[in-house]
């Protein structure tokens, strides 16, 4: 592939196309394109996708980017068309000197994948330069006795194009003693020599002046003169000799100014001023030339630095001229001997400016290394520390990558400072260090987590609304909006028709819990949810933790008295034998309390009563009996109050009457009170309707019960003795009458019970208490228990 001068024939295009095809063939690694130098920025190279075989949308959605050495930009890349196009005009000259072929070398650089792909330009050098003496007049001393065909050097013309371009002929202006011949040496370049044709007669001519012209290859040819002035002096027929025609040194580039490079000599046979030589650079600019010689000892010395790596050779030509004129000449072929004196060079192509975590074989930074030195100086090992989860890997030339060893995690380290040492294997080593920061990117990898699997709260029950009960915790090792965590309510599995939404809500920022309503503990002890963190990453992770909600009792409730009944109609009335003896079981206040705990332990307390002194309370179950023997003298109807207490804080009370009617026996008939008038109950409606509820159905079951019983006493007594009631011996059976302690009568009383044939059959006749038999050992030991037992209970 290339473009052409618009003047250059159509078959040579022809040729150097194949020529380019038939090098791609053979296997060569990279694409080189030639243009003229001075093309014009913005010119057209070539179409950089077409020839690679890429497509054109390839180039954008893979990050095509042009690479050069050093970082100068002379292409660019239209990565919407593939086209390369000239960044500015060049000039070959600037550019690349005297170097022939004129070549700048760049890489197209595909960053994903990572791809690389070598190519050159070629600068073909036009002819915009015109050959230069660097001396305008040149002066030649040549003795009259010096015979035709004597050659005597010119100096050449200086011409900044090479090839076909540069000079490449030489013309002295038309006369009669010389003409000009040309030589062409090791170094390519031509060199003029003046041949004389016809003897000089000083006598004749003492002096010529003629014109030396050079002209270069290019089209059309350009030029440039010198005058040459020719002095015909006196017969010098020696001259001078140097031992050696060619002297061939080596100097390191680091040598000291003003140090000796070498030393040249020249031997003239003749005598007096023609046998003096003088030294003399015979070609080069003084200016420019890095060298100096000592006219009289021939000392070649350094004054200028010299650096291997602009210019690796010297030719200098030195001239002996003796006194006469005569001049003889030698070439000294100077070698730079490379040192290293040029740390290696880190040129960074693509960086990323994060890595993102969990993904292996990421690369990170793509970049080159260059060392102008040559040899071991010039060979570089890249390297980076051990300790880090990175590689480098070398790619294409001198091209490296640097890529993930290992998925990385943000959470364990966010950064990495890695170095980047470039070291050339010279004596001595030099090396490069650039450091770069890494990044690490967070993905969303952890998921929250709560800092307790379950959480425990308490909450007094009658809390106000919306109260603060606690607050769960959940942390994110994540960074970003992967580690802002949201919280939500989850129903228990166990629990689904829980309704969490009334009970308690959660702020979903901070994990506050809040009750929505007042709690009661009669309703609803505790209960359990689940609560949901999740972090707002894609896709979002979360976790869940269990908080169970504890309600804590307040005493709330006071005691409600089951028996007996407060509500009814007419009061209850409980009937005690005069017979009775101390610590008899009168009856029994049953009480409970809503509440739980030590708010619901009650306690019993007989606050007021008819006749103080007879009857006492049980203090902890309730219990009325007697606290001494009745007499005739006590009155036969008795008043109760006693008080139920919980041990709530502070303590809630509740206060029962009861009626105690003192009777000779169970079978006197018992009749209601006179002075006991029907109260009404002023309680509360839901609270009459329990009690009556509880109170008709515990009737009925004892009624029935005790009919049972009684019909089939009845039955047997019939079957033995033909009629009448008989009063069984021996206690009742056991599931019959309550005897645990918690009813109204215990075991040391029990009755005769008779159910009456005729239109009272219906009702039930107390008789007198059955008195179980003692034997008659025990007689004495009754007495002293019964005055044991009266003292052995806590009456109040």
């Amino acid at each position: 592939m290339e473009t052409a001068l618009a003047k250059t024939p159509q078959k040579r295009q022809v040729i150097f196309l194949a020529i380019l095809l038939l090098l791609w063939e053979a296997g060569s690694d990279a694409i080189r394109y030639s243009m003229p130098e001075e093309t014009e920025s913005g010119s057209f190279v070539a179409n950089l996708a077409k020839d690679l075989g890429l497509r054109v949308g390839e180039l954008p959605t893979r990050g095509a980017r042009i690479h050069y050495k050093g970082n100068k930009q002379v292409l660019q890349l239209d990565i919407e068309t593939g086209n390369l196009l000239l960044y500015e005009k060049l000039d070959r000259e600037v550019l690349c000197g005297a170097t022939d072929p004129c070549v700048l070398y760049f890489q197209l650089l595909l960053e994903n994948p990572v791809q690389f792909f070598q190519a050159d330009l070629q600068l073909m050098d036009i002819n915009d330069h015109s050959p230069e003496f660097l001396d305008k007049e040149m002066l030649l001393k040549i003795p009259e006795i010096v015979q035709p065909g004597t050659v005597f050097p010119l100096k050449i013309a200086q011409d900044l194009d090479v090839g076909i371009n540069t000079v490449q002929n030489y013309t002295i202006s038309p006369n009669s003693h010389f003409h000009v011949v040309t030589r062409n040496r090791g170094d390519g370049r031509i060199y003029p020599e003046l041949m004389l044709d016809r003897a000089l007669d000083r006598e004749e001519q003492s002096e010529l002046s003629l014109t030396l012209t050079a002209l270069d290859g290019g089209t059309p040819p350009r030029s440039g003169t010198a005058a040459v002035r020719i002095e015909v002096v006196d017969i010098n027929d020696n001259a001078p000799q140097f031992l050696q025609s060619l002297y061939e040194v080596q100097v390191p580039e680091n040598s000291p100014l003003n140090s000796l490079v070498v030393a040249v000599s020249a031997q003239d046979l003749d005598s007096g001023t023609y046998g003096n030589v003088v030294y003399t650079l015979f070609q080069g600019d003084e200016v420019t030339q890095p060298f100096v010689i000592d006219e009289i000892t021939g000392e070649i010395r350094l004054k200028k630095a010299l650096d291997f790596e602009a210019t690796r050779y010297y030719n200098v030509e030195i001239a002996g001229t003796d006194g006469g004129g005569l001049s003889g000449k030698c070439t000294v072929a100077i070698e730079v001997v490379d040192v290293n004196d040029n740390a290696p060079e880190l040129t960074m192509s693509t960086l990323a400016s994060s890595t993102p975590e969990n993904s292996p074989e990421t690369v990170v930074a793509v970049f080159s290394v260059s060392d102008p030195d040559s040899g071991d100086n010039g060979r570089m090992v890249c390297s980076i520390q051990n300790d880090l989860p990175f590689l480098l890997k070398p790619t294409f030339k001198n091209f490296y990558t640097l890529v993930t060893e290992r998925p990385l995690d943000r959470e364990s380290q966010a950064e990495y400072n890695i170095t980047i040492t470039v070291t050339d294997l010279g004596t001595p080593r030099l090396k490069t260090q650039h450091n770069l920061t890494v990044t690490v990117s967070d993905v969303n990898d952890n998921a929250p987590a709560f800092s307790q699997s379950s959480y425990t709260l308490r909450v007094r029950e009658n809390n106000s609304p919306a109260l603060h009960i606690g607050s769960v915790s959940a942390t994110d090792r994540d960074a970003g909006a992967n580690a802002q965590v949201t919280y939500s309510l989850l129903l228990p599995p166990h629990d689904p028709h829980l309704p969490l939404a009334s009970l308690v809500s959660i702020n979903a920022d901070n994990g506050q819990l809040f009750a929505l309503r007042a709690l009661d503990y009669e309703a609803l002890q505790a209960f359990e949810f689940g609560v949901r963190a999740a972090d707002r990453g894609s896709p979002a992770l979360s976790s869940q933790a269990l908080v169970r909600v504890l309600v804590v009792d307040a005493n709330d409730n006071a005691p409600f008295v089951l028996y007996p009944l407060q509500n009814g109609s007419a009061p209850c009335t409980e009937l005690v034998p005069r017979a009775a003896e101390a610590g008899y079981l009168v009856t029994k206040v049953v009480a409970v309390d809503g509440d739980s705990g030590q708010n619901a332990w009650l306690s019993y307390q007989l606050l007021k009563a008819t006749e103080p002194g007879l009857f006492g309370v049980w203090a902890h179950n309730g219990e009325v009996r007697t606290a001494r023997l009745l007499s005739e003298r006590d009155a036969v109807k008795h008043r109760l109050l006693v008080l139920v207490k919980d041990n709530g804080e502070p303590p809630l009370s509740a206060s029962v009457t009861l009626h105690v009617l003192l009777v000779d026996g169970f079978s006197q008939p018992y009749l209601p009170l006179p002075d006991v008038a029907a109260a009404e109950a002023r309680a509360d409606p839901l609270t009459v309707y329990l009690v009556i509820a509880l109170a008709s159905v515990s009737s009925l079951f004892l009624v029935s019960v005790l009919v049972f019983v009684a019909v089939r006493l009845c039955r047997r007594s019939r079957a033995a003795s033909g009629g009448g009631c008989s009063v069984p011996e021996g206690p009742f059976a056991g599931h019959l009458v309550d005897v645990s302690g918690t009813g109204t009568l215990s075991h040391s009383y029990q009755y005769e019970v008779c159910l009456r044939e005729g239109p009272g059959a219906g009702e039930f006749k107390f008789l007198k208490p059955i008195i179980p038999k003692f034997p008659p050992h025990g007689a004495v030991e009754e007495i002293e228990g019964n005055a044991t037992f009266r003292n052995s209970f806590g009456f109040n």
